[in-house]
């Protein structure tokens, strides 16, 4: 059917409009080629560009071919042949009977015209096709990165009321769930699978300790973000740890605030959903590393807790939590005097 349609159309109208469409093709499939080193689209590229190179050929060959218009009269007599053509038409319209036209040429088409055009509207489609995918929506099938969700609708807990500035799980999590997250984490190509929070409490506090949360999961790792509003200050919280089972202390500032590092592994849950529905005993998970950092910078008690694991067992380095921290810590109000 577009071949036909094709044939229909004029000379200078048809091949301006093909070489137009192969030489924007074959420029964007080489280019496409050269970028993704695909021999098969290089092929198909060459392809376009002979077969325009052959219409540009033709185009030549039409232009050269078409025949110049009739010399003007000279002064060795080149005029006598004009005038007699007058009296040869007239005699032929004696013999044949046929009645005299005026004699005045043929309007030639504007062949030039025609094709400067052609090439200008069949330019303006490649340009749209060309930028069309930067601004229309993509059909792909690309996983999309996940949004908050949980705890955004629920009742805050009475410890929220009586907590003066407190952070809601709604809000950590979108501090956390940063564009930028698995960059932070080194490992940019990923994109988040699950985001979620809490408005929970401490527990053993009675309900009456403020701890929200969020959790955003990757394919390689996990980040915990948690907020505890207690009376605990971090200067306590790291002479507690010389009696406890974490690994790798180390003191350290961010921000101005006094903070920790420390390792320690999570716990394991294995749930039977057979027959009876028993769970197993807690087990011991895979090693996490935490960054403990005070909510203000006199450490007048309650911390945030950046905490990062992978079932592989594999952390980041340090320097990963420190940069989450540099981007979150900001994102919560700095506990007031009281």
């Amino acid at each position: 059917m577009l071949g036909f349609l094709l044939r229909l159309l004029p000379f200078w109208v048809r091949e301006p409009l093909l070489i137009a469409v192969g030489s924007v093709l074959g420029v964007r499939i080489m280019y496409l080629a050269v970028r993704d080193h695909d021999r098969v689209a290089a092929g198909l590229g060459v392809v376009f560009l002979v077969f325009t190179a052959i219409r540009v050929h033709a185009v030549i060959r039409a232009l050269r071919a078409r025949p110049n218009p009739s010399p003007t009269a000279s002064a060795d007599g080149t005029a006598v042949v004009a005038a007699a053509q007058p009296q040869a038409q007239a005699q032929a319209q004696a013999v044949t009977g046929a009645r005299p036209r005026p004699d005045t040429p043929e309007k030639e088409h504007n062949a030039w015209g025609q094709a400067v055009a052609a090439v200008a509207v069949f330019g303006a489609l490649g340009a749209a096709l060309w930028v069309a995918p930067r601004f229309m929506p993509s059909d792909d099938n690309a996983p999309q990165p996940a949004s908050c969700s949980g705890g955004a609708h629920e009742e805050l807990p009475k410890a929220y009321k009586d907590t003066p500035r407190p952070v809601t799980g709604e809000e950590l999590c979108k501090a956390l769930n940063r564009p930028d997250l698995a960059e932070l984490l080194g490992t940019p190509e990923e994109t988040a699978t699950t985001a979620s929070s809490t408005n929970n409490t401490a527990p053993l506090t009675d309900g009456k300790v403020a701890q929200p949360e969020a959790e955003v999961t990757f394919d390689t790792y996990t980040v915990n973000v948690s907020a505890t509003y207690n009376e605990l200050s971090t200067g306590q919280y790291v002479k507690l740890m010389k009696f406890g089972d974490e690994k790798d202390v180390k003191t350290l500032t961010v921000l101005g605030r006094p903070a920790v590092l420390s390792s320690d592994h999570t716990m394991k849950l294995e749930i039977n959903l057979g027959s009876g529905g028993s769970g197993g005993p807690v087990g011991e998970g895979p090693l996490a590393r935490t960054l403990s950092v005070a909510l203000d910078r006199k450490d007048r008690g309650g911390s945030c807790d950046i905490t990062v694991w992978s079932t592989s067992g594999a952390l980041p380095n340090d320097s990963a939590l420190l940069n989450i921290a540099e981007k979150v810590l900001p994102r919560i109000p700095e506990r007031p005097a009281r």
